[in-house]
């Protein structure tokens, strides 16, 4: 006798929320997330198919192996695991699940999901954020970020060793090839989707501009610098 689970068949794809890390690919072309748990291992897109961490080739989520992708069922789960020490940085992620899934208690194991909304905390100085920058650990391929704000993220940009600064939430979307909003912590209007009709990649607030004008800076400041190193003038033309 096969074990069946019942079915269901719901009038619209159920939606749940996931803690995980933002990433990005090491060469700067890609971004996604990552697990905060086993399926680390494995960054996943904005629209993604769950593949089993082990290597095996069934399909997802299959029911004699713990592979798929995991959410909660409410938000306050979510919030409630982000109170752990280990997850203080994580993203909280709003999804839509798709395909074949199995129900839990808490949560669901399921075949694909589309990232809706993404969450994050404050800045390591309090301020509200509006890039990610590099948190300073990652798997192989693939930085792990951290929310920045504007300052912070040019402080970055004019350190004299930083190899890589930060990239702004607009372009974090452009990357995973959106749609996707970001929502700052204790923003208003966070349950609510952009107004207007241009898509998420394109939307624009004001922090997010200043940061991005701030990194243009830092990124010159860092180019002149390297300039006179090699031609033995200043950034005024005059020799050094």
């Amino acid at each position: 006798m096969r074990l069946r689970l019942p079915e269901e068949r719901p009038a619209a794809p159920p939606e749940g929320y996931k803690l995980a890390n933002a990433v990005l690919s090491h060469d700067g072309g890609r971004a996604g997330f990552a697990g905060v748990s086993l399926g680390g291992a494995l960054p996943y897109g904005f629209f993604d198919e769950a593949r089993c961490v082990y290597g095996r080739r069934h399909r997802c989520p299959a029911l004699r192996c713990d592979c798929g992708f995991y959410c909660l069922h409410t938000f306050d789960q979510a919030l409630a695991l982000a109170c752990a020490s280990q997850y203080r940085k994580a993203v909280l992620l709003e999804v839509t699940v798709l395909g074949a899934y199995i129900r839990f208690e808490r949560g669901m194991r399921y075949e694909r999901q589309r990232v809706r909304v993404a969450r994050v905390g404050a800045c390591a100085c309090g301020g509200v954020p509006c890039a990610f920058a590099d948190a300073g650990w990652g798997r192989t391929g693939w930085r792990v970020l951290t929310a920045v704000c504007a300052g912070c993220a040019a402080r970055r940009g004019r350190t004299a060793f930083a190899s890589w600064t930060a990239v702004s939430f607009a372009e974090f979307v452009r990357l995973g090839g959106g749609p996707l909003r970001i929502v700052a912590g204790g923003d208003p209007e966070a349950g609510k989707e952009p107004r207007g009709e241009r898509p998420a990649a394109e939307a624009r607030t004001v922090p997010e501009l200043a940061a991005e004008a701030s990194l243009m800076q830092a990124r010159l400041d860092r180019l002149q610098r390297q300039l006179a190193r090699f031609t033995g003038k200043d950034g005024a033309g005059r020799a050094s």
